[in-house]
């Protein structure tokens, strides 16, 4: 398959693995006890030699996943030069890529050759996970692979991209610490643009994230997105975590102190936008009400009660590239839809 990997393993070791490793040793102790039948000092000195056993095993693998965390991030580049005036892109929050690819319209769509580039968000997969399910399998054989996973939690947050074309260059997060321990952001930078995958925090259901989201993340992630627009157009997309408008969900006034839909969120996206950014969608479809996110209680997808989560956002100057930005509702197997955009190269 002709694929690369984004980077190497650098994930803490997942919980299912240490489980494995508990459970494995727990039964060959078992089986010593059961052989030798021995007094209970004995016993208990052995039951004491496992545990030291036991915490020497956990050691190791800690010591080695430190090891893996100083490996060097490796990208397969290229040119980044798309051979068509076009180029069609998807984004979508998959909510976890083990539970997506279980259905066949995920792992249809993931194989779509007609995109030239798919961006996933919540991967919820550590490398380690990834490369035992070979996960990576679930893509068509015509894309590259580049992936950002989570590093202070395994099986938490991670991005993706799938391109057809190498980038020039593939960066991890932002270059902040406090915001590049989650695995939110990807950026590709291709000959014409740059395209950042992104998955921005969530506030939580108490907002106890709220003030860290607002007034640090967005922030710092703005003020990056800004560092890339001075060099070439840049795309933005991805779960964003905020509905903009009161349009941009079912339920407006039932969610105002409702994470993703707090007048700080909406303000910050709002002074985002003011600094020279568009979002596609509203710009080519300014009343349309469709929503990209679905709870999955109370058949909120049936019933159209959803919210728009999910953008592609490119800086003011680029803005007429964006010919197409839609939400495609009839793929299954998150939470989240699909969102879907066509950029003219040549009005870049």
């Amino acid at each position: 398959m002709d694929k690369k990997r984004g980077r190497s393993a650098k994930q803490k070791a997942s919980p299912e693995k240490k489980e494995e490793e508990e459970e494995e040793f727990v039964v060959e102790s078992k089986g010593k006890q059961q052989k030798g039948k021995k007094k209970t000092d004995d016993n208990e000195g052995k039951k004491s030699e496992q545990k030291i056993e036991k915490q020497q095993k956990i050691k190791e693998v800690e010591k080695k996943v430190k090891q893996v965390n100083q490996a060097d991030e490796k990208f397969d580049l290229g040119d980044g030069r798309f051979n068509t005036p076009t180029v069609k892109i998807s984004s979508w929050n998959i909510n976890g890529i083990r539970a997506v690819t279980k259905h066949e319209s995920a792992v249809k769509y993931l194989n779509d050759s007609k995109f030239d580039i798919i961006c996933l968000n919540e991967l919820k997969a550590d490398q380690g996970v990834f490369d035992k399910e070979n996960l990576g399998a679930k893509f068509g054989k015509h894309y590259f692979l580049y992936l950002n996973f989570c590093k202070s939690k395994a099986g938490y947050s991670g991005v993706a991209i799938a391109s057809k074309v190498k980038p020039i260059s593939v960066k991890c997060d932002i270059g902040v610490d406090k915001h590049d321990q989650e695995g939110r952001t990807l950026t590709a930078e291709f000959e014409r643009f740059y395209l950042v995958s992104c998955y921005v925090p969530n506030s939580g259901q108490k907002l106890e994230r709220l003030d860290y989201r607002t007034k640090e993340w967005d922030v710092d992630f703005q003020n990056y997105l800004e560092g890339l627009r001075k060099k070439k157009p840049t795309i933005l997309c991805g779960d964003l975590n905020v509905a903009h408008h009161e349009i941009d969900l079912s339920n407006p006034a039932g969610n105002k102190k409702t994470a993703g839909f707090t007048i700080q969120e909406r303000d910050q996206f709002s002074n985002y936008l003011q600094k020279g950014w568009v979002d596609s969608f509203r710009h080519l479809h300014p009343k349309e009400v469709k929503y990209s996110f679905f709870s999955a209680r109370s058949n909120s997808r049936q019933e159209n009660k959803g919210w728009r989560l999910d953008y592609f956002i490119i800086n003011k100057e680029a803005s007429d590239a964006i010919t197409v930005s839609d939400i495609n509702l009839t793929v299954e197997g998150s939470d989240h839809v699909p969102i879907e955009c066509e950029v003219d190269l040549r009005k870049l």
